[in-house]
């Protein structure tokens, strides 16, 4: 059963006092970047840092009595399981929720926090969707679907209110996909009342993704057949794109999202999106474990030019090291780390092999720190440098 524009506007009623309505920044650096006007909508603000909130206290509270008794159950690589959690405290029913073992700790932790019994199993969001199915068979516990259930895309779908409402200037919407039922929900709202808006979902790149909030194998069937009725485009990003999109955000917009909160950023950097005029982008979540972020920030400043990063043989006598420091710090470089390598990687007996990195201003500062090191004889080998 498809939800409807009446099934949305019924679950905003219920989300009143629950649910934010997330407000929409407008991004100078954006839409310098892209050549276009560029709204951000700020779903990583939402209570517990994504949109999944909608969906999920949406769906919950049409539960009957004897499903209230019994408690719900939920698979999730984290956000939809936070929410989950979050709704069945508020409540008053108990929540169950599956994720994947390799589920970043952020998430995980934000889960229990909020009152839900975490179960980690299996690799992937598919193989906790299977531990869930099996667990409602044993237990009858109600399953709140991430994607696949009517009432959490009109909760979604929410979103696509406060768009109209908001931006109704806005020519393109963008928006990520998972599952889809976020794009479903949204979509199919801007459908009805924003008929010639353009609508883009961006994937991110199959295999081990930074977007794990949406990494999964397989679109629900309800939100495709809502999708392949309202999306202009679908289009992809990876992971280098995301990691860029998301130090850009964090850094000019003071925005903080996870990799799938910035994979339509990513797309809209890319020249992927289409269309003219200003663009509206879905940031759909800001809960990113504080180690991946390190990782992922070290990595978008690397592609960015602004870590280089240098491998060298040098000769292995007092003084050496300290020449190569001297230039870097001439060149108004500031390193970061250095390391040694002695055995296995040099060769003569009289090397050394070092490795350095240098935080930089830009990818021009990068090419005038190389040019000195190799001006100055040193045979420099950059390791990972911007495509």
């Amino acid at each position: 059963m498809r939800p409807t524009i009446a099934d949305v506007e019924a679950a905003r009623e219920r989300l009143a006092g629950v649910a934010r309505e997330t407000p929409l920044y407008p991004s100078e650096t954006f839409s310098r970047l892209s050549g276009r006007p560029v709204l951000l909508k700020a779903e990583n603000l939402q209570r517990t840092g994504s949109f999944k909130i909608r969906g999920a206290f949406n769906t919950i509270s049409t539960l009957g009595e004897n499903e209230r008794v019994a408690g719900v159950v939920a698979a999730s690589a984290g956000n939809h399981g936070q929410a989950v959690a979050w709704a069945a405290r508020e409540a008053g029913i108990r929540a169950t929720i599956f994720m994947p073992q390799d589920a970043p700790m952020a998430k995980v932790e934000a889960t229990r926090s909020y009152g839900g019994e975490t179960v980690l199993t299996g690799e992937g969001f598919d193989e906790a969707v299977a531990a869930a199915a099996a667990h409602v068979e044993a237990t009858g516990a109600t399953l709140v679907h991430a994607f696949e259930d009517e009432r959490v895309i009109a909760g979604q779908g929410t979103i696509g209110l406060e768009l109209a409402e908001q931006a109704p200037e806005a020519q393109t919407v963008v928006i990520p996909i998972g599952g889809g039922g976020l794009a479903a929900g949204i979509s199919l709202v801007l459908r009805e009342r924003r008929p010639d808006v353009r609508i883009v979902g961006v994937v991110c790149q199959p295999g081990f993704t930074i977007a794990d909030g949406i990494a999964v194998k397989y679109k629900g069937e309800l939100a495709g057949t809502i999708l392949d009725r309202t999306l202009d485009d679908k289009v992809s990003v990876s992971d280098d794109e995301i990691s860029e999109a998301l130090v850009l955000c964090v850094e000019r917009t003071k925005l903080l999202v996870e990799g799938a909160g910035a994979v339509g950023l990513a797309a809209l950097l890319a020249g992927r999106i289409g269309g003219s005029g200003s663009v509206a982008v879905v940031l759909s979540g800001g809960n990113i474990d504080a180690t991946t972020l390190i990782s992922v920030l070290r990595h978008g400043l690397t592609q960015s030019g602004r870590f280089l990063a240098v491998r060298m043989l040098i000769p292995d006598r007092p003084g050496e090291l300290r020449n190569v420091l001297d230039l870097v710090a001439k060149g108004r470089g500031n390193v970061v780390s250095v390391d040694h390598h002695r055995e296995g990687r040099t060769t003569s007996a009289l090397q050394t092999e070092i490795e350095l990195v240098v935080s930089t201003r830009d990818e021009a500062h990068c090419q005038e720190l190389l040019e000195a090191l190799r001006g100055a004889g040193y045979v420099v080998e950059r390791v990972g440098p911007p495509a």
